[in-house]
């Protein structure tokens, strides 16, 4: 590739990105152009496909909205997404997941993935023991 093109697209990369997967529930907020007002308006559903790289990255978020599957496609780097919000992290074992179109209801739901950072520390909970009184 080019210098002069790496060079500009090194420009263009966000970093604030957060690090998802496929099957991962994620909450994009879009900034919208209304007429003269700009919104932000939040798209949340489960990834089911990542591809390409570098600024050409895009991603595939699928929800269910009143009973209807709907299917939206980001630019992970594209200046219209105002945050990438990871919500739950999912437990899958394929990078694409078509199938989740032909499934409906329970069948369509993913298993939950445990992080080694939360699984590895529980939670500090103080004991009556360890809290000593001050005279």
């Amino acid at each position: 590739m080019d210098p002069r093109i790496k060079a500009i697209e090194q420009q263009q990369l966000k970093a604030d990105r957060p690090i998802f997967r496929a099957g991962d529930t994620v909450r994009v907020f879009i900034r919208i152009q209304e007429d003269e007002k700009t919104r932000i308006q939040p798209f949340e559903g489960v990834v089911i496909s990542r591809k390409g790289g570098s600024l050409r990255e895009s991603f595939a978020v699928r929800r269910i909205s009143y009973g209807e599957g709907v299917e939206r496609t980001f630019m992970i780097h594209s200046p219209f997404i105002e945050k990438i919000m990871v919500v739950k992290r999912g437990d899958v074992r394929r990078a694409k997941l078509y199938y989740l179109r032909e499934k409906i209801g329970k069948g369509a739901r993913i298993d939950q993935r445990v992080d080694e950072t939360t699984a590895a520390a529980p939670a500090s909970v103080p004991t009556a023991s360890a809290a000593q009184p001050t005279s």
